[in-house]
């Protein structure tokens, strides 16, 4: 099926990205376009403007230094290939599982957090690693909390006339690891969690794919405060399933992504503590 028809306009910079969307409340940003197209061509979206955004160079700078600053415009295949990348294990482990070679040569990080697709792989990491957001719009530019950013099923909370430039990992404190259970035809998450520990103590865990926007364990993470054992590991994750908003569907019911909740916790967990 075709797309309706829309007009297309090619932004120089951010800022005439941000005054085309005020000019067309209607617009939508376009970069790599592998979400957005398809949905156009099954007419699930249908946008009177396109602000292409792919090639504003201000967007595809990375930056390792005291932290982690990534521009919206990065590829997964610049970022994959950068060899800084595995100071954060969960985030480097879930760009690899992204796609196939075709969608990581053209994809870009920031348009998939933007997208917040329930079964993207990326948003666990980001969560769990204590990303920021940074947005540009009419009034200025602002940061947005990884807790704050992910609203629900493909919402985030950028505004309309808003471009997300840059996301913002503080420095590696600890370890990571990302585990995934991929839907055997399209590559999505079934079930991923994104599991962190603190060089101090502590953990955090994200799951998506199986809920209906990207959730922070609480659980879990309230049932691991003291030392990390494969005892204490198991135990904590048991039921890590219960309380979610859990997806459904005739893949994968909601009591089986409830079981793969727990298991893929605990193998992340276990690789991120150094236990397997």
């Amino acid at each position: 099926m075709y797309p309706r028809p829309f007009e297309y306009q090619r932004a120089g910079s951010v800022q005439e990205a941000v005054a085309l969307l005020q000019a067309n409340p209607d617009a939508k940003i376009i970069a790599g376009g592998h979400s957005l197209l398809p949905a156009m061509k099954l007419r699930l979206a249908s946008p009177g403007a396109l602000v292409d955004i792919f090639g504003i160079e201000e967007l595809k700078s990375v930056s390792f230094d005291n932290g982690a600053t990534i521009g919206a415009g990065v590829t997964w295949a610049n970022l994959l290939a950068n060899e800084n990348l595995t100071q954060y294990g969960a985030l480097q482990e879930a760009v690899a599982r992204v796609g196939d070679v075709q969608v990581r040569n053209r994809g870009t990080i920031g348009g998939a957090a933007a997208h917040a697709d329930p079964a993207a792989d990326v948003p666990a990491a980001l969560l769990v690693l204590n990303a920021e957001f940074v947005a540009q719009g009419p009034n200025g530019e602002r940061t947005i909390s990884a807790a704050d950013f992910f609203v629900d099923i493909l919402t985030t909370a950028l505004e309309p006339e808003e471009v997300l430039t840059a996301i913002k990992l503080p420095a590696p404190d600890g370890t990571s690891a990302y585990e995934k259970f991929a839907h055997p035809a399209s590559g999505y998450a079934v079930c991923g969690v994104a599991a962190a520990v603190a060089t101090g103590g502590g953990v955090r865990l994200a799951v998506t794919g199986a809920t209906y926007t990207v959730t922070r364990l609480s659980s879990v993470e309230a049932a691991l405060s003291g030392e990390l054992t494969a005892e204490s590991i198991a135990a904590a994750c048991a039921n890590a399933g219960e309380g979610l908003d859990l997806a459904g569907d005739h893949f994968a019911s909601t009591e089986y992504r409830a079981h793969l909740v727990g298991v893929m916790a605990k193998r992340a967990l276990m690789r991120a503590a150094g236990l397997s």
